[in-house]
């Protein structure tokens, strides 16, 4: 059976707050928990004036005591942004309070402007090493020697996270099957290249001593309702966010009201026709049909979704109704 998870970013929408949107976080979390799914993972943004999940770890460790049985983990750890030590005594931290329940997912993206980035950690220091060398790096804190003379002691005694790669290329799929990582493929952002880089992942794995097969899972965005009428009025909020970023103006997820009130030109419309296809919605039978689709294109073992609709009851509605499919997937 096809696991599913949830991405959430802990969206503050429109007339809302970072407090709220992080109450609404451990809500859902707290709800997925309940309707069996099987992971549920935090990003690492800076200054995004829409995004309240800015410290995985932080968040991570709260998600963990509020869920019962629930995978909590980073959706990622931008690992350029932090010193790879501080990253494996942080989820080893976690692992030993949470066992068996921590993931590490890592990505190389800045998370924020570079401006944000900046004062994150500096360029200079980001990138003072490659990415494969940060991840060797990591490694080599996760998975200490019994002489090395500086340790990050709480992952000692076998604390390790279950530790993912995260990635929208053909690039990262290959890094991932080479170092013989478990690997994210992120089709929300880049669903143009989601067989290819599977493809890629699965011929070019290589087995290690952690992942002995690949290990793949397909994040996506999805909206689900009880008809594709109002699936269609719920997305008409991520559909006016994302045509007002590439207009230069950047917004919070307007509501459905606001965004059915907008004075779309031709243009727009043609442009929100292109930039809507990442995106499934619909109700029950359109979304189990586009799902279904996705996951044969993928091969992918695990679904992660994510639902970016404004009213937070509307995005508890739309996990329950996914949930009910995972039988047709």
């Amino acid at each position: 059976m096809i696991r599913l998870s949830v991405l959430d970013t802990s969206p503050i929408v429109e007339g809302s707050t970072p407090r709220q949107a992080l109450q609404n976080t451990v809500d859902l979390a707290v709800l997925a928990d309940e309707l069996g799914y099987y992971r549920y993972w935090v990003p690492e943004h800076h200054s995004m004036r829409g995004v309240a999940s800015t410290s995985p770890a932080v968040l991570v460790g709260h998600l963990a005591n509020a869920t019962r049985r629930l995978r909590v983990g980073s959706g990622g750890v931008q690992l350029p942004n932090h010193a790879p030590i501080v990253v494996a005594e942080q989820f080893g931290t976690l692992t030993a309070l949470h066992p068996g329940r921590i993931d590490l997912g890592l990505g190389r993206a800045p998370g924020g402007s570079q401006a944000a980035v900046e004062n994150v950690r500096p360029a200079a220091q980001r990138n003072s090493k490659s990415f494969r060398q940060q991840l060797a790096e990591l490694s080599m804190w996760l998975n200490p020697i019994d002489e090395a003379p500086v340790k990050a002691i709480p992952v000692l005694g076998g604390n390790i996270p279950q530790v993912w790669l995260l990635g929208s290329s053909a690039t990262s799929a290959e890094l991932a099957a080479e170092l013989g990582m478990r690997y994210a493929f992120a089709h929300h952002l880049n669903p143009s290249t989601a067989a290819e880089a599977a493809r890629v992942y699965r011929e070019h794995f290589r087995p290690s001593d952690d992942v002995r097969a690949p290990t793949l899972l397909v994040s996506a965005s999805v909206i689900a309702a009880d008809s594709d009428s109002h699936a269609e009025w719920l997305a008409g909020s991520t559909r006016l966010k994302v045509l007002s970023r590439l207009r230069g103006n950047r917004i919070r997820l307007p509501s459905p009201e606001d965004a059915a009130a907008y004075p779309y030109t031709d243009d727009d419309r043609l442009e929100i026709a292109v930039r809507s296809r990442s995106v499934v919605v619909g109700g029950p039978e359109t979304v189990a049909a586009g799902l279904s689709e996705l996951l044969e294109a993928t091969g992918a073992e695990e679904l992660m979704v994510t639902t970016p609709v404004y009213e937070h009851a509307d995005r508890r509605c739309s996990y329950e109704l996914i949930a009910s499919l995972v039988d047709r997937l």
